[in-house]
């Protein structure tokens, strides 16, 4: 416990305090509803020795009277946490700075009061109108209370608390506080003879599982690993010595990283990367974070949560702190360790902060270019990341997009994204198979303005759709898009490098892509032979499409189906109805190809005046619906390609 009182005193008859009426409600507030976990208890008082510790080291560099620590022989000062079973009692006492009788009646008897908080107020003062020196700033950064309720979280499993106390200053006497969480507490004299304090728990009978060691281990290291001094379960140490990020990264080795990964996240595998930052300023914080090198298999989970930990002052306050990064990078596991991230009172919460914002906008810069490393220096080992992970990344283009704050972002990640192609999908080297937009826009052909690309989910069909046809004769190269995300990365990114996106399946091909069809007079005659056919099935199938026209798209298929430009597409809204959302259907424009030997016969009947053409139209409209994976009118569609059976085989 701390303080920052220094007058001499003696508690010496046992004095009753009774808590005042607010006090009392705040205290029930803190015991049965503040915390979700009640072993979040040890947590608090680790924090609250650690403090200590770090004051009696602090004030011990301008005092040297100071009252000397002594531990149990052979340790070192640090925290001890023991368990007696038969007197059901939990103790945690530590070697720090101690308490005199008035800081305790101040800061064990007064909720919401904070001898830490006092203590970094009146050093901060001191830093502004003396100065200090760097090892005392790093002393004074190194303090953890700010709230002035977590000794109260002792309530949640103790029905009584006793506090036995000496101060380091050698003028003053130990003291003893004591009580039943209720109307108040008594104060007397103690008879502790070393410096620091000793919190003893008489637990609760429904606080049986805190009566174990191996259990008080657990929460240690899972709350107070990172701690800077030794927290002692019985005669074992229970937290690391160090924590690796507060570290120079200079000393740090592969192999202590990948020890913190598998620590932190729980993958057996070793990460493909990492990136340990500290950033110092009005704002400082401490970071190590973790590229996964495959997708984490707890993503898979209903409850997943980020695998992100805050720490304050290397205590864990948060085991998934989602709000610290963009959800388009959830896969990240890392630690941030930071003392201006502001939380609710229990520590549970972060609060929407000016700090929080700029800590966000700093973590997400350094994973977005600690990725575009990985794609220059790791290209087989971004492929994979990508391979497992690119779907979640690619939801950052609408994410950023939604936020206007985050502009900056998107310059950094449009680099990073990754496409399947109508030259790439079938490559088996995983590298060779995902292409970026330089890539693409590179190899762009002759005559070509834009980048193509095709949005379908069904991934086994993308890359045989008739609407790929043109662009595979004039060997153009076209994003294949079959993640349901894609739609809104599309409508997000409507240019790269100062090309164009377009899709492949809305309006109609530029003139100026046709020339080289206008320039073969067979093909001219087809088009103009079919003109009159294109008329005739736009009033025939007049309620089914929004138009029939000649195709510029098709070299081997009967007929296709495109949307309308500006409308939504087929893909998008067959995304949208799976999830159960409602959307009206969009009316697409049925193109048919002039060259096409089935096109060319109805075209030629029609010419010459032939009736009963109405059956073999709607078949054209059938077989476009079919290469996009549906037929509306099975039924009709039996019918009709009975008819025209019977007709081949009268040919025959």
């Amino acid at each position: 416990m701390t303080g920052t009182d220094t007058t001499s005193e003696t508690a010496s008859a046992p004095a009753t305090h009774r808590y005042q009426a607010d006090v009392r409600q705040i205290l029930d507030l803190v015991t049965h509803s503040l915390y979700s976990d009640r072993e979040i208890f040890l947590r608090e008082l680790v924090s609250n020795a650690s403090d200590a510790l770090d004051r009696a080291r602090f004030e011990g560099l301008k005092d040297q009277g100071l009252r000397p620590a002594s531990p149990p022989e052979g340790q070192e000062p640090g925290i001890r946490v023991t368990v007696d079973e038969a007197a059901r009692t939990v103790v945690i006492e530590d070697d720090g700075v101690g308490l005199t009788a008035a800081e305790a009646e101040k800061n064990l008897g007064t909720i919401a009061h904070s001898g830490t908080k006092a203590f970094r107020k009146a050093l901060q003062e001191q830093k502004e109108h003396a100065g200090e020196k760097a090892s005392e700033a790093h002393a004074a950064d190194g303090l953890i209370g700010q709230f002035g309720v977590g000794f109260y979280s002792a309530f949640m499993v103790a029905d009584r608390v006793v506090v036995e106390s000496l101060s380091a200053r050698p003028d003053q006497a130990a003291i003893l506080w004591e009580s039943e969480g209720g109307d108040g507490y008594t104060l007397t004299s103690g008879e502790r003879t070393a410096r620091g304090t000793r919190v003893t728990l008489h637990m609760r009978d429904d606080a049986e599982e805190f009566l174990d060691a191996d259990r008080l281990r657990e929460i240690v290291r899972k709350h107070s690993d990172f701690v800077p001094w030794p927290v002692r379960v019985g005669e074992e140490r229970a937290n690391q010595e160090q924590a690796l990020w507060r570290r120079d990264p200079a000393e740090v080795t592969a192999e202590d990283y990948k020890g913190l990964y598998r620590h932190l996240g729980g993958d057996w595998q070793e990460p493909l990367a990492w990136l340990h930052a500290r950033v110092e300023g009005n704002l400082s914080f401490d970071t190590v974070l973790f590229v996964p090198a495959s997708r984490p298999w707890t993503m898979d989970r209903l409850d997943f949560k980020p695998a992100l930990k805050l720490y304050q002052k290397r205590v864990k306050v948060l085991d998934s702190a989602e709000q610290l990064l963009p959800r388009y990078l959830r896969w990240v596991t890392g630690v941030v360790d930071s003392a201006d991230v502001e939380l609710n009172m229990s520590r549970e919460i972060l609060q929407q902060t000016p700090a929080l914002k700029v800590i966000k906008k700093q973590l997400t810069k350094r994973v977005l270019e600690r990725l575009k490393e990985l794609t220059e220096q790791d290209r087989e080992g971004y492929a994979k990341f990508w391979d497992q992970l690119g779907h979640i990344l690619k939801e950052g283009i609408h994410e950023i997009a939604m936020d206007a704050g985050a502009s900056a972002d998107k310059d950094r990640l449009v680099p990073l994204l990754r496409f399947k192609t109508t030259t790439s999908h079938k490559a088996t080297d995983v590298v060779e198979r995902w292409r970026s937009l330089a890539q693409v826009k590179e190899a762009m052909g002759e005559g070509q303005d834009a980048i193509w690309y095709l949005a379908d989910v069904d991934k086994e069909r993308i890359g045989h759709s008739p609407l790929l046809e043109a662009f595979k004769k004039r060997g153009w190269e076209v994003l294949l898009l079959d993640d349901p995300v894609d739609e809104w990365v599309t409508m997000n990114l409507s240019e790269f490098d100062g090309v164009p996106l377009k899709s492949v399946a809305h309006g109609e091909l530029p003139e100026a892509e046709e020339k080289g069809e206008e320039a073969d007079p067979i093909a001219k005659a087809a088009k103009e032979q079919a003109a009159p056919l294109a008329s005739f099935m736009e009033a025939l199938l007049g309620e089914s499409v929004a138009g029939v026209r000649l195709s510029s798209r098709l070299v081997d298929s009967p007929s296709v189906l495109v949307n309308q430009e500006g409308a939504m597409s087929a893909n998008l809204e067959r995304i949208l109805r799976s999830a159960n959302q409602e959307v009206p259907t969009s009316k697409r424009v049925l193109e048919i190809n002039p060259e096409h030997p089935m096109v060319k016969t109805l075209a030629r009947l029609n010419q010459e005046g032939k009736t009963g053409l109405e059956p073999f139209a709607r078949l054209l409209l059938d077989h476009a619906a079919i290469a996009e994976g549906r037929l509306d009118d099975a039924e009709g569609f039996a019918k009709r390609l009975q008819a025209l059976m019977e007709k081949a085989a009268g040919a025959l």
